[in-house]
C-alpha cells in the first residue's frame, strides 16, 4: 500500500503547474515543496500579515521564486461585487474568497496558465478544530468528499486559468477515507494536532515550523479578516433590525454582501423540482447538501455523525 506522501507526490508529477496559490501554510506548503519550480503567490491585506514570514521561510528554504500581492482596504473593497458575481453568493466566508480571488488575478497577470491550491486537505484531514469533536470523523469526511466544491475552481474559470488540486484528487480522497481517524487528528502533549498524519509524512521536505504550524484560516493568514469590522460598521443597527428580506442573517456583515448581492445577481433562486429549500435564505439546494452555497447557511447534520 503507498503512503499518502508517494500518492501526492505521484499526482503532483503528473499533473504538473506553474503557479501556487501559497499562504505558507502546511497544504501550500506541500503542494510548494513537491514543485519548487513554480511560482508562489502570497496574498496579504496591507503589507504584512500572519502569514508573510511562513510563506518567506519555505520560500528560501526550497528555492522557490515568491510573489507578493499587497492588497489596499479600498482595493479589497471595490472588488466585492465582482467575487459575489463570479461565486453568485453572499456567504460570509467572502474574506477568503477574496483572497484567492487577487491571487488567481496576480496570475493571470503574470503570464500563469496552471495554478495550484491546497484545496481538500483540511476537509479530508481533519484540519478544523470542530473536527476533533466528532465521534464518527471518517464517516463525516466521507459525506463531505462526496460534496466538495471550492470557490477557486469558480475563479480559475473566471481567469482562464486551469486549478490544479492535488489533495482533491480522487486517488488521495480514497486513501484519506482509508486513514485511521486517530492519524488524522492525534493528541501529543495534550494537544490536538489536525493532519497529523500529513505533518508527518512530509517533516523531512519541510522545516518543523511549517510542518507543525497552528492552523491559520486564508481570512486570518492574508490579513483578510480586517474587512470584517471595517463592513459591518457599515451597517446601521436601524437598518439591520428592520431587515426587510427574507434571509436570516449571521450578522451585519452578512447583510452588506446581501444588499451587494441583490445589486450584481438580483433575487435568490428558489427550489427546483427536486431540491429543498435552505432555511437561511429560501434557495434552492441539493437533498444531500447542508451547506447552501448562495448564503453560507450551514445545516445541523454533525449530530448525524456524533459530537464528542
Amino acid at each position: 500500500m503507498h503512503s499518502i506522501k508517494d500518492i501526492i507526490t505521484r499526482i503532483v508529477n503528473q499533473n504538473p503547474y506553474d503557479g501556487i496559490l501559497f499562504s505558507g501554510g502546511l497544504d501550500s506548503s506541500i503542494v510548494a515543496a513537491l514543485s519548487p519550480t513554480a511560482i508562489g503567490i502570497t496574498v496579504t491585506l496591507g503589507r504584512h500579515a500572519e502569514d508573510t514570514p511562513y510563506a518567506h521561510l519555505l520560500a528560501k528554504t526550497i528555492g522557490m521564486k515568491q510573489h507578493r500581492r499587497s492588497v489596499s482596504i479600498d482595493e479589497a473593497i471595490a472588488n466585492i461585487p465582482k467575487v459575489i458575481k463570479i461565486l453568485k453568493s453572499f456567504d460570509p466566508a467572502l474574506p477568503n474568497d477574496l483572497a484567492a480571488y487577487f491571487g488567481l488575478e496576480t496570475a493571470k497577470q503574470l503570464g500563469l496558465r496552471r495554478v495550484a491550491t491546497g484545496d481538500g486537505s483540511d476537509e479530508l484531514f481533519g484540519g478544523y478544530s470542530f473536527m476533533a469533536e466528532i465521534k464518527d470523523l471518517n464517516g463525516y469526511i466521507a459525506h463531505v468528499a462526496k460534496k466538495m466544491h471550492f470557490s477557486s475552481n469558480d475563479i480559475g474559470k473566471y481567469f482562464h486559468l486551469k486549478i490544479v488540486q492535488p489533495f482533491f484528487d480522487q486517488r488521495v480522497i480514497n486513501c484519506a477515507l482509508a486513514i485511521p481517524a486517530n492519524l488524522k487528528i492525534k493528541k501529543v502533549k495534550g494537544k490536538n494536532w489536525g493532519k497529523w498524519i500529513l505533518r508527518k509524512q512530509f517533516s523531512d521536505l519541510l522545516p518543523k515550523k511549517i510542518a507543525w504550524q497552528s492552523k491559520r484560516p486564508l481570512e486570518v493568514g492574508s490579513g483578510m479578516t480586517k474587512l470584517r469590522n471595517i463592513l459591518s460598521a457599515q451597517i446601521s443597527d436601524q437598518e439591520f433590525a428592520a431587515n426587510p428580506y427574507p434571509v436570516k442573517f449571521f450578522n451585519k456583515e452578512h447583510f452588506y454582501y446581501y444588499k451587494v448581492y441583490r445589486k450584481v445577481i438580483g433575487e435568490i433562486p428558489r427550489p427546483r423540482s427536486g431540491e429543498k429549500s435552505c432555511q437561511g435564505c429560501g434557495a434552492g439546494m441539493d437533498r444531500n447538501h447542508f451547506h447552501c452555497k448562495v448564503c453560507g447557511h450551514v445545516l445541523p447534520m454533525l449530530e448525524r455523525y456524533g459530537l464528542k
